[in-house]
C-alpha cells in the first residue's frame, strides 16, 4: 500500500486527467514541476508516477518524458487478468460466475453489432479451433474465439472485463479435462452455436447460447475442483 503523501499526489494527477487538464496523449511537466504543482516532495511525486504507470495510466518514454495514455479500456482494465491469474482455486467458481453475467450479454452485442469481418474472423477462429492439435491450441484459440466475440460486441469496457476474468490457466485446465475426457466434440458445438446465433443475428439465441457454453464450463470445473453444486432453498 502507497504512503498517504504517494496517496494523495496519485488522487491529484487523476484528478488532472478526470478535470480534463491532462487529457489522453498528453505530456506531463518535468518531474520539479510536477512535484510542486501536488504539493509534494520529488520522490513523491515519482512514486505517484511509477503507480500510475503500473495502472497504465501514464507511460514513461525513455528520453522524452511522461504520457497519458490512451485511457481506453482494455489498457486499464488489463490488470484485471493480471490479478485474476494470481487468485486460488477456492476463487475460480467465483469467475466463473461473474463470466455467467458477463459473457452472455458480450455476445448479445456481438449479434446486433457485428460487422461481415467481425464475423468472417470469428468463423476462421473457429475453424482453427477445429483443426486444433492437441491442448495448447485449443486453449490459444479458444480464447482468440471469445476475444473475438468480445470486440463485435463493441462494448470495449464489456470485452475487456470479460477478457480479464477469463483466466488463461483455467481455461487451460478446463480444457485438459475436457480433452482427457473425450468431450471436444461437444465442447466444439456449443461454440459452433454460438457462431451461428451470430450469423443469424439472433440477440437472444447468442446470449443463451453463450449462457449454456459458461454453464457447462462450470460444471466441468466444479469436476475438476470436486465441488457439489450449491443447494438451492
Amino acid at each position: 500500500m502507497a504512503a498517504p503523501v504517494t496517496e494523495a499526489a496519485i488522487e491529484k494527477v487523476r484528478q488532472l486527467i478526470i478535470g480534463g487538464e491532462l487529457g489522453p496523449g498528453s505530456r506531463l511537466p518535468p518531474e520539479a514541476t510536477l512535484a510542486e504543482r501536488l504539493g509534494v516532495s520529488r520522490s513523491s511525486a515519482r512514486e505517484a508516477v511509477r503507480a500510475l504507470v503500473t495502472a497504465r495510466v501514464l507511460d514513461v518514454r525513455r528520453g522524452d518524458g511522461t504520457y497519458v495514455t490512451s485511457l481506453r479500456p482494455q489498457l486499464l482494465l488489463d490488470g484485471i487478468g493480471f490479478a485474476v491469474e494470481m487468485m486460488r482455486d477456492d476463487s475460480a467458481l467465483e469467475l466463473i460466475e461473474v463470466r455467467r453475467v458477463l459473457e452472455p450479454a458480450v455476445t448479445a452485442l456481438a449479434a446486433d453489432r457485428a460487422t461481415a469481418d467481425h464475423l468472417q474472423e470469428i468463423g476462421a477462429s473457429l475453424g482453427r479451433m477445429r483443426r486444433a492439435n492437441g491442448h495448447e491450441e485449443f486453449v490459444r484459440f479458444d480464447a482468440e474465439f471469445h476475444d473475438l466475440v468480445g470486440e463485435a460486441s463493441g462494448n470495449e469496457t464489456l470485452a475487456s472485463m470479460v477478457r480479464g476474468v477469463s483466466s488463461r490457466s483455467l481455461r487451460a485446465r478446463v480444457w485438459r479435462d475436457i480433452l482427457e475426457a473425450d468431450a471436444s466434440e461437444r465442447t466444439m458445438a456449443e461454440h459452433e452455436r454460438i457462431y451461428a446465433a451470430l450469423q443469424a443475428r439472433d440477440s437472444t439465441s447468442a446470449q443463451a447460447a453463450a449462457l449454456l457454453h459458461v454453464r457447462s464450463t462450470e460444471l466441468w470445473l466444479r469436476q475438476v475442483l470436486d465441488v457439489d453444486r450449491p443447494q438451492t432453498s
